[in-house]
């Protein structure tokens, strides 16, 4: 077996890697130290693209994986998709990367988790 960060480094890490970019990261929720879910707000601008969840893929590797509602323009669907989430895993971590390309740290993060 592999070892892994915890879900709190690898926010700590990616979140200095936005800084260092330049761009903001924002921790929305805390979840789990050791292994609570991430999913993350791509923002660009402050204007959320994309959600993406960190799920560990079959071969036992973590993967980001796109989430979210069908209208990812509506702030209030965001918002009410968010919280139901937050509502069935008080565990997750709910993070926005406003930084060009946010989904790019996400997969270099996982290349070294």
């Amino acid at each position: 077996m592999t070892p892994r960060l915890s879900s709190r480094m690898t926010i700590d890490a990616l979140c200095r890697r936005v800084a260092a970019e330049g761009g903001f990261a924002t921790v929305l929720a805390r979840g789990d130290d050791q292994a609570g879910a991430i999913l993350i707000a791509c923002a660009e601008r402050g204007v959320v693209r994309q959600l993406l969840e960190r799920a560990l893929d079959p071969a036992g590797a973590y993967r980001w994986s796109p989430c979210g509602p069908q209208d990812m323009a509506s702030a209030q669907a965001l918002s009410d998709y968010m919280a139901r989430r937050r509502a069935r895993d008080p565990d997750l971590w709910l993070i926005e990367l406003d930084v060009a390309q946010a989904e790019r740290f996400a997969a270099e993060m996982t290349a070294t988790d």
